[in-house]
């Protein structure tokens, strides 16, 4: 080596922190720092099932696995807050937690979420519910074996864009279509904005590109039972890890066997989350979302006479006269006008709750008021005799 050689570095560097491949990054340990200071550990939701679920924490090097990384089953009870749905623990979150107790580890408290995908519960009560957290991608799965629903498919999306995370859409099972050019053409005039991918998990089209859009992120998949997620999962991951069940001949949709939310990491980086078919997806919050998935309305819209234009009857309706002349499509058209009454209604009753919980509440502390009256009252004339 001569003078002129500069000496190689031999600085010591910290080791990768293991939990980076779980999407860990400075941002998260910024907002961790506080409990870091309490001496709980940062892990990631993997899996939520009766209470308790899974959380991949980073391990020592007696206890890690080959990525630097342990799983354990934490307590979530802790982590519930007022009986508020949106804040119980979902997969996907960020969590603070106790390793060592009597009872074993125990989940203390939840990051604020980056991004959430929430669809309205099936319960009469007007909440939403959290169906993964901070996703970077919503892959909207589509089966191409059974007939399009595109209305549904504009449903999803506007939650996905609603969400935060980058919509995609996964048309599934191109191997049983012999031309799908025409399908394809039509899931892209219904998503603009999300790219379209036809894969398929037997002859492996589609897959690679699939992988190379989700690497580095965390992506959740959605759709109805039978469209081929696991399936597609067993491909993105180069293994039979998922059950997926056998496609029904009468119909062509594959059964349901996905039972709960599970994240898995990517062989080629990010993750991905394995959702059980939805049979019902109710709006929630999802106005921003329809007005990307309906962009080209909003933009007729605009030049509409009147700005509160209902597209009904109006005169000088900008929208209605694309729909005249066939600018735009009279299904699309109905599917705007179904997904903007479904979204004010569900508005509706949300402020119709919450209009009722603060009269109830107010109600409570009016009842605890006169009751410390009366027994302030009734102190001061036992004093009087």
């Amino acid at each position: 080596m001569t003078s002129d050689t500069p000496a190689p570095d031999r600085t010591p560097r910290p080791a990768p922190d293991p939990l980076t491949a779980y999407g860990w990054d400075a941002e998260w340990a910024a907002v961790f720092a506080p409990y870091a200071a309490d001496g709980l550990a940062p892990g990631r939701v993997a899996r939520v099932d009766r209470g308790r679920c899974e959380v991949v924490l980073a391990a020592g090097p007696a206890d890690a696995g080959p990525d630097g990384t342990v799983t354990v089953h934490a307590d979530t009870r802790p982590a519930r807050t007022g009986g508020d749905p949106e804040a119980v623990v979902c997969t996907g979150d960020w969590a603070a937690v106790e390793p060592d107790t009597p009872t074993g580890p125990v989940l203390r408290a939840l990051l604020p979420r980056r991004t959430r995908f929430l669809r309205s519960t099936s319960s009469a009560r007007s909440e939403g519910q959290v169906l993964a957290a901070n996703t970077d991608h919503a892959v909207v799965v589509v089966s191409l074996a059974v007939e399009l629903d595109l209305g549904r498919l504009e449903r999803f999306l506007s939650l996905a864009w609603a969400s935060g995370s980058r919509p995609l859409v996964a048309l599934t099972k191109t191997d049983l279509v012999p031309d799908s050019t025409y399908l394809v053409a039509d899931v892209e005039a219904a998503a603009p904005g999300a790219p379209v991918l036809p894969v398929s998990a037997v002859t492996g089209e589609g897959v690679a590109a699939l992988a190379a859009e989700l690497a580095g992120g965390t992506a959740v998949l959605l759709g109805q039972s039978g469209v081929g997620k696991s399936t597609l999962v067993n491909a993105l991951l180069g293994a039979e890890v998922r059950t997926s069940g056998a496609v029904r001949g009468n119909d062509g949709k594959g059964r349901h066997t996905t039972t709960a939310r599970e994240l898995l990491p990517l062989p080629g980086g990010g993750l991905v989350v394995d959702t059980p078919g939805l049979r019902g997806v109710g709006l929630w919050e999802a106005d921003e979302g329809l007005s990307q998935v309906f962009a080209e309305i909003e933009e007729l819209a605009a030049h509409c006479r009147f700005h509160d234009c209902e597209h009904h009857a109006e005169p000088g309706c900008a929208v209605l006269a694309a729909v005249d002349d066939g600018t735009l499509s009279h299904r699309r058209f109905e599917s705007y006008r179904k997904l903007l009454r479904e979204s004010a209604w569900i508005a509706s009753r949300t402020d119709a709750r919450l209009r009722a919980e603060r009269a109830r509440e107010w109600r409570r502390r009016e009842a605890a008021g006169r009751e410390m009256y009366e027994r302030k009252r009734g102190k001061g004339h036992r004093k009087a005799f």
